[in-house]
């Protein structure tokens, strides 16, 4: 997919960057130029939100940790007006952090040390989520055939037979497709604000739904290529 197919417009889309360490938004700025993208730094918080607020950006990639506060606390006060991606940058081990980041709005999440390739993906899958959707999508991903409308799924041609709480799964991960979705978010969404912390019941269902949706002899290989589970905090569906 190309720049101006996500963005429509003539000039590049811009991506605030949020961080206050100079080697990784110089490093940012490079590879979001070669991707077609124009960076706007931010050291701080507060000089984020007064960047986003004078000329609205496309997306953000916000660090955590920041001299006057923290990526989640930026987040949330954009969110509070914008419905813009938003990636959080965040180093190994600050997994309740991540969650807090992905409660709180955010879009998606990049690990320090971070692959470009994978950062640059990331944030062209998150705006092309955040383009409007006129009907409830259909997707064909290897052999797995989903119409959310219809409420119909196929594998090779054959249709497969969900429960209910298994078809809001598979939609609430569909309709999100390549976007990490909490636990929590999961739970709410299925099940209701007052199932948010009943994990092992999720769990249990996600566990059925791979085994009838995933590739053969993937359900239980460990290697599942369309429901990824990221540990600790929630699930993906990357088809």
């Amino acid at each position: 997919m190309s720049i101006p197919e996500i963005a429509g417009q003539a000039r590049p889309p811009r991506v605030l960057v949020v961080d206050d360490e100079p080697q990784i938004v110089r490093a940012l700025k490079v590879v979001l130029r070669e991707a077609g993208f124009e960076a706007v730094p931010a050291e701080t918080v507060s000089q984020a939100l007064d960047l986003a607020a004078v000329r609205p950006p496309q997306a953000a990639i916000v660090d955590l940790v920041l001299p006057d506060g923290d990526g989640i606390e930026l987040t949330r006060s954009l969110r509070e007006w914008s419905e813009m991606p938003i990636l959080v940058l965040s180093a190994v081990g600050e997994e309740e952090q991540k969650v807090s980041a992905l409660e709180a709005g955010a879009d998606d999440y990049i690990t320090k040390p971070f692959s470009t390739r994978e950062l640059v993906a990331r944030l062209q899958a998150a705006l092309r989520r955040s383009a409007p959707e006129e009907s409830e999508p259909r997707i064909e991903v290897e052999g797995l055939e989903i119409d959310l409308a219809a409420r119909v799924i196929r594998r090779d041609g054959k249709a497969i037979h969900l429960t209910p709480i298994e078809f809001d799964l598979l939609r609430a991960l569909a309709r999100n497709r390549g976007r990490l979705m909490t636990h929590r978010k999961l739970l709410a969404e299925v099940w209701g604000p007052e199932y948010v912390d009943d994990i092992q019941p999720l769990r249990t269902h996600i566990a059925r739904l791979r085994a009838k949706i995933e590739p053969d002899g993937q359900a239980g290989a460990g290697g599942h290529r369309l429901i990824v589970t990221d540990s600790g905090v929630g699930y993906r569906f990357s088809g």
